[in-house]
């Protein structure tokens, strides 16, 4: 997609009147939750993709005072309903005026000047194109994890965001969360000894996808879902897109299944580990970076799904609790003590550690508490500080748990050179679609030069 938009500042948009939000967002007063917001302090938020998850981050992005919502865009036209439905609702109990637009798809969304940034919740295979065109477009970003479905999306992703100047936080909110502040503050602070392992669970690899095929309902844009994605054997099943209908708009089924599916995600390995494995690299210090080694499960008797980094950390897929093997969590094992983290859950072998302090000294990065993952966010557009969560964390850890799939299908392991982001003489896994996967016609991955 074409640049045709230029970024503007707020003040600036005061005087763009012709623009179709323009009665949203040159309120001369403007309250949100009994707070006054300034005209220079609103973010104008657009919403990708409106499934379960663009519902939950609605909600909490909404709770940042300061926020409007204008747009939002699906490719299945009853989500966009719902969508339209659910923030007029919430601008009313707001006292804004009711206005949400709703698109079949996102370029036209983004061709407005009177958006700040972007909510982006669609399915993996569309995350790459989603952020390069917001990119391009002068939006700042807030994209769910995982960044990208592949090694070569994730790279073109940074590439575009730094280029273009723009803002962007991954949505893996676990750093945002007390629990694993805490835990990344004491791993870094060195009270835990030299770490010589950490053991993360987060399930098990893709499997093939096997799906019977269904007949598409009306409201479904299947091809536009599908998007760059050409594996043939992907085709439409309500397991994949949950049916929705008024009058209560609820999916009924399971939620995203195409995540576990090898052609249109990466199991629980991608879909967990964007979360754990990205505190484990946020601890070690491996933001942008990761490990070098990769072995799977089975291969010369390993056990485990094993992870090597340069410095002699070894990383494995296995569980972190003796006591509840099948709970998602991690384990970091120090030459002094150990610590476990999971949601709501952290303990160490020295219980006297759990007491550090939290405020974070100078590095606002690991332990500083925030406001939330979405406020964080907020706060990144307006400050234009680096969020808590930004784009190089996020592609070093969708190219650890890519090269976890990648050793695991090939049986054997593979070596990758996290600074120049290249394996070590290995076509066969450079020829893996986690690696790089030509897009069907006419979709192109920019920013990739192979």
């Amino acid at each position: 997609m074409k640049n045709k938009t230029k970024q503007v500042t707020r003040r600036e948009f005061l005087g763009l009147s012709a623009l179709g939000l323009a009665g949203l967002t040159i309120l001369p007063s403007w309250s949100q939750n009994g707070v006054r917001i300034a005209p220079s302090d609103r973010v104008v938020l657009g919403f990708i993709g409106l499934g379960r998850q663009a519902i939950g981050d609605f909600h909490s992005f909404t709770n940042c005072p300061g926020v409007q919502v204008a747009a939002g865009c699906d490719v299945d036209t009853i989500k966009n309903d719902r969508f339209r439905r659910m923030v007029t609702e919430w601008q009313r109990t707001q006292n804004m005026p009711e206005r949400c637009d709703t698109y079949d798809f996102y370029e036209r969304m983004l061709d407005r000047k009177d958006i700040d940034a972007v909510v982006i919740g669609t399915p993996d295979h569309w995350h790459a194109l989603n952020i390069i065109h917001s990119a391009q477009a002068k939006k700042d970003i807030f994209i769910q994890k995982p960044l990208s479905y592949n090694i070569s999306e994730s790279l073109a992703c940074v590439q575009a965001v730094r280029q273009n100047n723009v803002m962007c936080q991954i949505g893996s909110q676990q750093r945002s969360d007390r629990e694993f502040k805490t835990a990344v503050a004491l791993v870094r602070s060195g009270k835990l000894g030299a770490i010589k392992e950490v053991h993360v669970r987060v399930g098990e690899h893709p499997e093939p996808f096997d799906l019977p095929e269904e007949r598409v309902p009306n409201n479904l844009n299947f091809n536009k879902w599908l998007g760059p994605l050409n594996f043939p054997v992907v085709h439409y099943n309500s397991r994949m897109c949950p049916v929705i209908a008024p009058p209560d708009y609820r999916e009924r089924g399971e939620w995203a299944v195409w995540r576990y599916y090898k052609e249109t995600g990466n199991g629980f390995i991608g879909d967990w580990g964007a979360h754990h494995f990205d505190i484990a690299q946020q601890a070690l210090g491996m933001d942008g970076l990761g490990p070098q080694e990769f072995i799977p499960a089975g291969y010369g008797g390993a056990q485990y799904d094993t992870q090597k980094y340069a410095n002699g950390i070894v990383m494995q897929e296995r569980p972190f609790r003796t006591d509840r093997p099948d709970d998602k969590g991690i384990n970091f094992i120090g030459t002094n003590a150990s610590l476990q983290v999971a949601r709501g859950y952290i303990a160490c072998s020295d219980p006297s550690l759990l007491n550090i302090s939290m405020d974070g000294g100078n590095d606002d990065s690991v332990a500083q508490l925030s406001a939330g993952h979405m406020q964080d966010f907020i706060n990144t557009v307006r400050s234009r500080r680096e969020p808590i969560a930004p784009v190089e964390a996020g592609a070093s850890t969708n190219i650890l748990f890519c090269n976890i799939n990648i050793a695991h299908e090939l049986k054997r392991p593979v070596k990758w050179d996290p600074v120049t982001k290249r394996f070590f003489n290995d076509k066969e896994a450079e020829a893996h679609r986690l690696y790089f996967y030509e897009y069907r016609n006419p979709y192109k991955l920019p920013y990739w030069r192979g």
